[in-house]
């Protein structure tokens, strides 16, 4: 018996003042079989609440625990239903079987393309008759937007803007790549640096870099590729967790303006290992905080390389930043207001417009800020197939289903300090042209209006659960498998398809031209309670692994036939 049982017995047994006498015993004996013959109705205080068990049994079963709604009407039948899409998170603590998912891809992607033996098919498709449709209304619209731009009509081109915006969506949903033409042809030509290396740093060997991407064969059957550590440079002295030994000579600054332009030190490093190995090298890699919040990269490359040609790489690259000069803070009580006449930003006592962009930029001599890697360099050669190549695989995607936040955590009040002042150096760092810290420092940035907030960026590198890590947690080379995430979901799906064929269970695809999607609006009365999707969707969830389930067990055929499910199914594929 439960204690709720017990409470609610005793509860019972006490005689009502109101009770006849001799009626005790007889509600003795009724509550007696009550609690046999029927469970209590109460529940208990700390039992689990039905959201949280329709969650854990959606995490169960691998269904999206925050879906988006949908409406879809069919055109021909009329019908309408409404169907929950997954969110396609890729944080576990936001969605954990959407996050999983995603790792799973992000780890067949790095497994297919490390070791690949044959050269990937990139040969571009031929432009359809929608895409070229489209773009010869783009080139009307944009004949039109430059006739209203030099009449003056400024609503009309803001309308045709727009409407050039929406064709570009189009033409990028229908498969097209690469760049359009601008509607305003710039006025201004862009400035030109030297493009000399710096006298301290090291010179490079140059070759032609060929097509290639598949590393060389060795003794007819090895084929091994690379695993690389790229860390930052010191910037002071740290201790075991991380938190500098000394503060106050801990080098802040630098270490701010190296976590901003990490990513741009990284694109130029793959350029210079290209031109020295002389084919063009691709890799997977990971960008991870380390103990003391400095990003560092472990990369996948496919080929082999030898270590001192990596070394000797890392210790020539570095990466010029031509921005202005930005080391001394201008406004900091008092701030730039914005001017309505000349639509810019001024002085607040001198009402005196801010420097432009351009103008800074034109002005500067020498780079504001210069950033290199760190001596530590760290560097592997892997066979494909083994062991150990699966487990530098994990290795990469270990902390993809994590957001930055989770990652960079303070465990001691040494390393919350040493997190702290790091913030507040990249609260004042610049993370792009467009960045409205440039306001701190009397410059006005690209794009700047009414709504900027002088000191106030919403950029990644200026909050406090990233410290200045780069948004791209995971990159890929164009041509590591020849193959975007789409198309790698787009395989497995076929793969269970083909395997579902075998033993006579059709999947046939839906006519999606018939189809018509909307977004659910706020407040609509027709839409389910996300709860009744989650579980629609877990019920068919069962169904399809039942299914799946069956095909593996007809693959696997009879016991003692030799056959394996593996082998089965690779087939089927």
């Amino acid at each position: 018996m439960s204690t709720t049982d017990n409470v609610s017995t005793r509860g019972s047994e006490q005689t009502s003042p109101r009770m006849p006498a001799g009626a005790d015993s007889a509600a003795k004996t009724g509550a007696e079989a009550g609690s046999v013959s029927a469970p209590a109705s109460r529940t208990h205080p700390r039992g689990p609440i039905a959201s949280d068990v329709i969650k854990a049994t959606a995490e169960q079963h691998g269904v999206c625990v925050r879906p988006f709604t949908m409406e879809v009407s069919d055109r021909d039948s009329g019908e309408v239903r409404y169907v929950p899409v997954p969110c396609g998170s890729t944080v576990e603590s936001v969605c954990l079987p959407c996050a999983r998912k995603a790792k799973a891809l992000r780890q067949v992607q790095c497994r297919e393309g490390w070791h690949l033996s044959d050269e990937p098919d990139l040969t571009p498709a031929a432009p359809s008759k929608d895409q070229t449709e489209l773009l010869t209304f783009r080139a009307d619209l944009v004949a039109a937007y430059r006739e209203v731009t030099d009449a003056g009509d400024l609503v009309e081109a803001d309308e045709l803007r727009a409407e050039v915006a929406t064709v570009d969506e189009e033409l990028r949903q229908l498969g097209m790549r690469g760049r359009l033409p601008a509607l305003d042809v710039p006025t201004a030509k862009p400035v030109k640096r030297s493009t000399r290396r710096r006298q301290d740093a090291p010179n490079l060997p140059r070759r032609r870099v060929a097509k290639t991407t598949v590393g060389r064969e060795f003794a007819g059957k090895f084929r091994p590729s690379m695993f690389v550590t790229l860390t930052c440079d010191s910037y002071g002295k740290v201790r075991g967790d991380g938190a500098p030994l000394d503060p106050a000579t801990y080098d802040y600054r630098r270490a701010a303006r190296d976590a901003v332009h990490f990513s741009a030190l990284v694109d130029r490093w793959w350029q210079n290992l290209r031109r020295v190995v002389g084919w063009d090298a691709q890799y997977f890699g990971t960008v991870e905080p380390q103990k003391r919040a400095a990003p560092h990269l472990h990369t996948a490359i496919r080929g082999s390389i030898s270590h001192d040609t990596i070394r000797m790489v890392t210790e020539a690259t570095y990466h010029q930043v031509w921005w202005p000069s930005h080391d001394k803070v201008v406004y900091v009580d008092r701030m730039p207001v914005w001017d309505m006449r000349s639509r810019s930003f001024v002085d607040p006592d001198t009402t005196v417009p801010l420097t432009s962009w351009e103008d800074a930029v034109a002005q500067v001599e020498s780079p504001a800020h210069v950033v290199t890697f760190g001596q530590q360099v760290h560097s592997k050669g892997i066979l494909g197939g083994t062991d150990e190549s699966a487990r530098h695989v994990g290795y990469l995607t270990k902390y993809l289903t994590k957001s930055t936040g989770e990652v960079v955590t303070a465990d001691s009040a040494r390393q919350a300090d040493h997190h702290d002042r790091l913030h507040a150096e990249l609260s004042v760092t610049p993370c792009s042209p467009r960045c409205a810290v440039w306001l701190l420092y009397s410059i006005q940035p690209q794009g700047a209006n009414g709504k900027t907030t002088p000191g106030h960026c919403k950029g990644r590198a200026h909050r406090r659960t990233t410290l200045g890590l780069p948004g791209r947690r995971v990159l890929v080379s164009r041509k590591w498998t020849g193959k975007t995430l789409v198309d790698h979901k787009a395989d497995r799906k076929a793969f269970v398809k083909q395997a579902l064929a075998v033993v006579g269970i059709e999947k046939p695809e839906p006519n999606y031209e018939r189809l018509v999607w909307r977004k659910v609006e706020s407040g609509d009365a027709h839409v389910p309670p996300r709860d009744h999707l989650v579980m629609a969707a877990i019920a068919e969830r069962i169904t399809w692994k039942a299914e799946y389930d069956r095909a593996l067990l007809a693959a696997a055929g009879p016991p003692g036939d030799g056959s394996s499910e593996t082998s089965a199914t690779r087939d089927a594929a």
